[in-house]
């Protein structure tokens, strides 16, 4: 169980490290600019004397270049200075908004993709005793979590949409299209939605996404998140589930290497694939590999490992894979519960219902405009492009 006391003490062990290193660059300033006051006292004073004019100049205007070689420049003190009180203000806010919003908003805020939905499974936790533990993924669970999930599929199903419309291949709304594809995982974590950009460009928060996208993928640089994007957008869970539906048995999967949970989770895996397979086809779940593709490719932009118009490629292929395979965004959110509730049963995830609930939450705010919501339905889905000639009435 996550310690929330814990989490808060991070937040502001981060804003307390981040205070002492402008702190120290200060001091160090303040040092220099004293020990530059010395040299020029002392300077003055060999000149009043009268005792080598001349050398004792030249030597104290050398000393001074050396010190202002070491010193920040005014724009880069004026940064400091203003970037201090950003980092301060953003530390705040956060601290403040993890405290009014409980454990579900801090989860939201402090953790991301896997990480961040895992939080569900503290709104349970949290009412019962800190010693209990989740209950075991048993048979009976899972089939009480198939009855779940038909029940948010019926929910997203009900929800209204706008008509998909024709989007010409140079309509910048393909862009915002590419960008809405992160939407749920940005509703998750509070990320902006307007733009590229999923926070605003300060320190504090550009180490919290590293971070994230450290823990939640164990990608720490560009060539980890480009294999990342491009193994989501080519083979993911759609390539999983096909071969999990395609299985005979769940024993054609396994390996003899296989330990007893391993083997578990490939039965519960197999047991999905086979339950969903007529209804929906492994095609159904790309709209779980490129909704993550979506979030990785603006998060690896904001982190600065693939330029912006990288970005705005990985976007542009991902909508073109979602919108060939998909017809609307309840569908997308259809297949985000789908591919979800298969990650969670092969993780062997107890709290696959709060999480379930997490997502059909989002994708409900997403589509009716709840709360700062309603981008989705400000972005109809890409309706098919018609292709020939058209008959005249």
């Amino acid at each position: 169980m996550f310690d929330i006391n814990e989490i808060r003490k991070r937040a502001q062990a981060a804003s307390d490290a981040a205070s002492r290193q402008l702190n120290e660059s200060m001091e160090k300033s303040r040092k220099i600019t004293e020990q530059m006051q010395e040299d020029m006292e002392a300077a003055q004073a060999a000149r009043e004397a009268g005792q080598q004019q001349d050398a004792e100049q030249a030597a104290a205007q050398q000393r001074q270049v050396e010190i202002l070689g070491q010193m920040f420049s005014p724009d880069v003190m004026a940064q400091m200075a203003a970037t201090e009180e950003m980092i301060q203000k953003a530390v705040d806010e956060k601290v403040a908004e993890a405290a009014a919003l409980g454990v579900e908003g801090m989860m939201n805020q402090f953790f991301g993709d896997d990480t961040a939905l895992v939080a569900a499974a503290l709104e349970t936790l949290a009412m019962e005793e800190e010693d209990e533990e989740d209950p075991e993924l048993d048979q009976a669970l899972e089939e009480e979590l198939y009855r779940i999930l038909e029940e948010k599929l019926a929910q997203i199903d009900r929800l209204p949409e706008p008509e998909p419309i024709v989007y010409p291949k140079g309509d910048p709304r393909w862009e915002q299209f590419g960008i809405l594809l992160s939407g749920i995982i940005s509703h998750l974590n509070d990320h902006r939605l307007d733009g590229m950009d999923v926070e605003e460009h300060i320190p504090v928060m550009e180490q919290q996404i590293a971070s994230l996208v450290r823990r939640s993928w164990g990608i720490s640089g560009r060539g980890e998140l480009l294999d990342t994007i491009r193994y989501l957008a080519e083979e993911g869970y759609v390539l999983r589930c096909r071969l999990y539906g395609e299985a005979s048995s769940p024993e054609a999967l396994m390996e003899e290497s296989d330990d007893e949970e391993e083997c578990a989770s490939v039965c519960r895996g197999w047991r999905f694939a086979q339950w969903y397979k007529l209804r929906f086809g492994p095609e159904f779940l790309v709209g779980w590999d490129v909704g993550r593709a979506a979030m990785l490719a603006r998060w690896g932009c904001f982190l600065g490992w693939i330029t912006e118009g990288e970005a705005l490629g990985i976007l542009w292929e991902l909508s073109q894979k979602a919108a060939e395979e998909l017809h609307s965004w309840r569908e997308f959110a259809e297949s985000y519960l789908l591919g979800g509730m298969m990650w969670k049963l092969l993780c062997g995830d107890s709290s696959a219902e709060s999480y379930l609930g997490f997502l059909a939450d989002a994708a409900t705010d997403l589509l009716t405009g709840k709360g700062d919501g309603g981008q989705w339905r400000d972005c109809p889905w890409p309706a098919p492009r018609k292709i020939g000639f058209q008959p005249r009435g």
